[in-house]
């Protein structure tokens, strides 16, 4: 850790409220937002080998600037590691509907009972069901506020059918149903 913290520009902000998540039984605090610049390309520091990168970029997929998340996001959306998976899953609950977009692509694997993504994202949210539920208020309210005039019904805004997606892994995970904070995707009671 101390070697992608050092490849990062000191910040112009201190990093505002970290959320804690369970993974794997282990209690990891994220921060909410970074205000670090990205580091430059042509730094005369040694570039950082695999999971120090694959931490750098989650680290700045916390970045303040919607475009910067995205663009880390899209280097670790569809990584493997359970670590990995809280940074997606907060950023599912965000406004940038291109970041929804792109985990929405990132994640093929959601859509397929068993896979090893399917499996992955379901642990993570059966461990983790407070910020699940937060999650799901998040892409309700910001549904409402930015893209209702564009996405009528809840059920065709794509933050809605990658929660629906995210609540058929855990589902799976736990062989049985799952609490619903969000408006049925067909319109309905659910």
């Amino acid at each position: 850790m101390q070697s992608v913290l050092a490849v990062m520009p000191e910040a112009r902000l201190a990093p505002t409220m970290p959320f804690e998540v369970e993974v794997q039984g282990e209690t990891v605090a994220i921060p909410s937002r970074i205000y670090n610049e990205e580091p430059s390309a042509d730094s005369e520091r040694p570039p950082l080998a695999g999971t120090q990168q694959v931490i750098l970029h989650c680290l700045y997929s916390r970045h303040s600037d919607g475009q910067v998340r995205q663009r880390h996001l899209e280097q670790i959306v569809a990584s493997g590691e359970p670590w990995v998976v809280p940074f997606v899953v907060q950023l599912a609950g965000e406004y940038v509907l291109e970041i929804i977009e792109a985990i929405g692509r990132g994640l093929p694997g959601l859509a397929i009972p068993g896979s090893a993504q399917r499996r992955l994202y379901g642990e993570f949210i059966a461990r983790n069901p407070a910020f699940f539920a937060r999650t799901e208020r998040r892409v309700v309210s910001y549904w409402s506020c930015y893209y209702r005039w564009k996405y009528g019904a809840f059920g065709t805004y794509p933050g809605c059918v990658l929660l629906e997606a995210f609540r058929a892994a855990v589902v799976e995970q736990v062989g049985g149903q799952w609490p619903r904070h969000t408006p049925h995707p067909a319109g309905g009671r659910g």
